[in-house]
């Protein structure tokens, strides 16, 4: 057995050092209710949104898979290109978490209907096999004959097959938990014994290996399964879907995360989180808090998110995320509330609350239009940019599944319970329903505009039941002001971070909490001179106009999530002028009741003498913003322009003669342009994500106006014995030895376009190696109309 298998058998066998146990437990959706607020409107927008999608559209994957005729087509975009089917089980997650939150009966015959034709599928393939994965059964049959091909983003020439049937496996697991379909467990329990089946001749090398490929958080549902089944083969599964590469440096508290594509990460650890809970494993318990304290506290951005497309930028270098158009995925934020609630059940400390009240509010809610629905992949930290809309009849992209869940849930962390505690976590309108203690409490308030609470005990049972509120890191235990039944109570708060009040309450008791919330300023992580602002939890962002917001609402290309509009230079972006230190002072409230506050003392003074007026980023929609602001004295400034001028007129120049790019080693960019290859590998090299290989990898390639004129390629040429052999449309355009005399820094080569390929829509381009040479290490591919040099030398 190799070190690697022994770490992981240890850190799941090893009972006797220590243990880990559930603290508290979390109220059902159907005992919580929202009242209405901002979160009710995202709640009913979201049902609205899913309504209007077409069940039968969303089955056809599954019906086509299983050889059956489907009754209609599948949808467009994600769901007609390779990861066809995978809404369909977010689908499934997110109709049985809306059920659960509102009994709407609507949704359950929805539910109902999907559950019912999902079964024919199944029952069609005789083993238990449920997918929609196109031509899924040929390389679920190569697999379990060990013939392996697994890439970051690709699996036996499929796009993340694995990831996509996690999607139905999580939506039957929700459809019986939370819609209470019995014969959701029974098709989930024989998809998961056909996956035990599959994978049964395989060894555990091969299976890390096939992880390698994005495979969602299989691992989570195979424990999940157990839980349900109590049949410790399941258990044994999900054991050996841990991928070992990721689990042993959190075991060892090491950090490998810089450079690593994020939302493959996060289920990992989700799932690692929870074999250890079922097995009362700390080691595993605190891989998974290492994870979060890591993410949360050194790669997370104001609003909670993380991530520059798609990736985990460095934690000392947070430039990337300023300069990038690809913020934070929405997806990542949606698994790391996954992880916080998983966490804090069995460490029930305020600052996981905290955070999960700052990605809430921040995040998670500012990612949908509220009046039209619509879901957001990235959100820009690039000041000045904007974000793009799902629609229901074009936009299938990952987000729109976890945005489908993510407003169906928001009464799932406002309470807990633990025997006669009775968490209140977040200030969210709504009515508990505890049946075991015969209590119905109802929360009524306008927080944030309202900085206070009240809690109002509309039914109580007999016991004492002891009150637990959180004092939020927003403002210290002495400054809270809580009141029973008008009478102040002197309070502090425990080590846990909550106020306690223990007592047998009487119907008609209110408790109110006073919450003063301040504003602050925050830095980037990396403590570069780029600040944003809160009051409270809230974040706190000005509107910047709404020209040039290009597919603002999305259509059904594959790049439609991408706010691909013109962006406003760096240099022109307002900057605070003064001392860091007094950043703060140059925000005033206007009104705080409406949340309102303006931004003065900003250079140029003449161009910006008025100043912003700042709002709570989570209002602003269909309008580019500022999140971000940069800062500087008075000395610096004109030097701190010149250079952010210089570096944009650099970028511009190559953007504005490009008609098409892709980042080589990104998952999304490289699928978006059908990447194909034959024994191929990405890595990360001085913050560049690259690809290489010892055969080949391909793309096409999109040149709309037929006016491409020159391919430009980005690569390192770091290491001997490389090729940089190119062929567009089969032909060959470089044949190119290298040595390795460039070190690191990266070098561009610039190709002609061979004359009969100028006035294809579409170009392919092939990189390949030769015998005992391996290609080059590529980092970027780009279509130029024009001579890059001569634009140069123009400028």
């Amino acid at each position: 057995m190799n070190r690697k298998i022994s770490i992981i058998v240890f850190a799941f066998s090893s009972f006797t050092f220590a243990q880990v146990s559930q603290k508290i437990q979390y109220f059902p959706l159907k005992d919580v209710k929202l009242s209405e607020s901002i979160f009710n409107k995202a709640m009913q927008a979201d049902k609205n949104y899913m309504m209007t999608m077409e069940p039968d559209r969303l089955l056809a994957p599954y019906l086509k898979e299983a050889g059956l005729q489907p009754k209609a087509e599948n949808y467009p975009n994600w769901e007609n290109t390779g990861l066809d089917g995978h809404i369909g089980g977010h689908y499934l997650s997110a109709l049985s978490l809306m059920y659960a939150s509102t009994g709407d009966a609507k949704i359950k015959q929805r539910l109902d209907y999907m559950i019912n034709e999902l079964d024919r599928c199944q029952n069609a393939s005789s083993n238990g096999y449920l997918s929609g994965v196109p031509s899924g059964k040929k390389i679920w049959k190569q697999i379990s004959e060990g013939d392996i091909r697994a890439s970051g983003f690709g699996l036996n020439d499929r796009w993340v097959p694995l990831y996509n049937i996690h999607k139905i496996y999580a939506g039957l697991r929700d459809a019986y938990w939370y819609g209470g379909s019995e014969k959701a467990k029974k098709m989930l329990v024989q998809l998961t014994d056909w996956m035990i089946n599959e994978v049964s001749a395989l060894s555990d090398e091969q299976i890390q290996d096939m992880l390698r490929s994005e495979h969602g958080g299989l691992n989570e549902i195979f424990a999940d399964v157990y839980e349900i089944t109590g049949d410790k083969k399941y258990l044994q599964l999900a054991y050996r879907f841990s991928h070992q590469a990721i689990l042993n440096p959190l075991l060892l508290g090491e950090d490998k995360l810089t450079g690593i594509h994020a939302n493959t990460q996060i289920p990992k650890v989700i799932g690692y989180k929870r074999i250890a809970d079922l097995e009362n494993n700390a080691q595993c318990s605190n891989a998974a808090d290492f994870f979060w304290h890591n993410v949360t506290e050194k790669r997370s951005s104001v609003i909670g998110g993380n991530s520059v497309s798609e990736h985990f930028n460095p934690v000392n270098d947070f430039s990337s995320m300023i300069k990038n158009i690809e913020g934070p995925e929405t997806c990542n934020t949606y698994n790391m509330l996954k992880l916080t609630k998983a966490l804090f059940a069995t460490l029930p400390k305020s600052y996981y609350m905290d955070y999960y009240e700052r990605a809430l509010y921040n995040h998670i809610l500012s990612t949908e239009n509220h009046d039209k629905g619509g879901f957001v992949y990235f959100t820009p930290m690039r000041p000045g940019h904007y974000r793009v809309y799902s629609q229901p009849q074009t936009s299938f992209w990952c987000c729109v599944g976890s945005g489908l869940e993510n407003h169906a849930k928001y009464g799932e962390m406002i309470y807990a319970h633990s025997d006669n505690n009775l968490y209140v976590n977040l200030f969210i309108p709504s009515t508990l329903r505890w049946d075991d203690k015969k209590i119905i409490l109802r929360q009524e308030n306008t927080f944030p505009e309202t900085a206070k609470t009240k809690l109002v005990f509309e039914e109580t049972g007999k016991a004492m039941v002891n009150l637990k509120l959180r004092c939020p890191e927003w403002m210290t235990s002495s400054e809270a002001a809580i009141t029973i039944n008008g009478k102040k109570q002197d309070l502090t708060a425990d080590d846990d971070g909550y106020f306690n009040i223990n007592r047998k309450w009487k119907k008609g008791d209110v408790v109110e909490m006073y919450l003063p919330m301040h504003l602050t300023a925050e830095k980037l992580p990396d403590q570069s001179d780029y600040y944003a602002f809160k009051y409270g939890p809230v974040v706190l962002a000005a509107t910047y106009g709404k020209e040039n917001q290009q597919g603002l609402l999305a259509d059904d290309s594959r790049g439609g999530h991408i706010a691909h509009g013109p962006q406003i230079p760096l240099n022109e972006i307002p900057v605070i002028l003064g001392n860091g230190k007094e950043v703060i002072n140059h925000v005033k409230p206007i009104n705080t009741q409406d949340l309102t506050f303006s931004l003065t003392g900003l250079y140029p003074k003449e161009k910006f003498d008025k100043g912003f007026q700042l709002v709570p980023f989570y209002t602003i929609q269909e309008e580019r913003y500022i999140l971000y602001w940069p800062q500087a004295d008075q000395d610096k400034i004109e030097s701190l322009q010149k250079k952010k001028a210089e570096e944009e007129a650099e970028t511009r120049r190559l953007d504005l003669i490009t008609a098409d790019k892709i980042q080589l080693g990104e998952q999304q960019p490289e699928s978006d342009h059908y990447f194909e290859s034959n024994d191929s590998n990405t890595g990360y090299m001085e913050d560049c994500h690259f690809r290489d290989a010892k055969g080949w990898f391909s793309y096409r390639m999109k040149n709309p106006g037929k006016n491409a004129e020159y391919l430009y390629i980005l690569y390192f040429d770091a290491n001997a014995n490389r090729a940089l052999n190119v062929e567009v449309n089969g032909k060959k355009v470089s044949a190119k030895k290298l040595e390795g005399k460039a070190g690191n820094s990266p070098q561009y080569l610039l190709l002609p376009i061979p004359e009969t390929e100028k006035d294809k829509e579409i170009l392919s381009v092939k990189f390949y190696a030769e015998e005992q040479m391996q290609t080059s290490k590529i980092i970027e591919v780009r279509l130029l109309t024009q001579d890059y040099q001569k634009s140069i030398n123009k400028n």
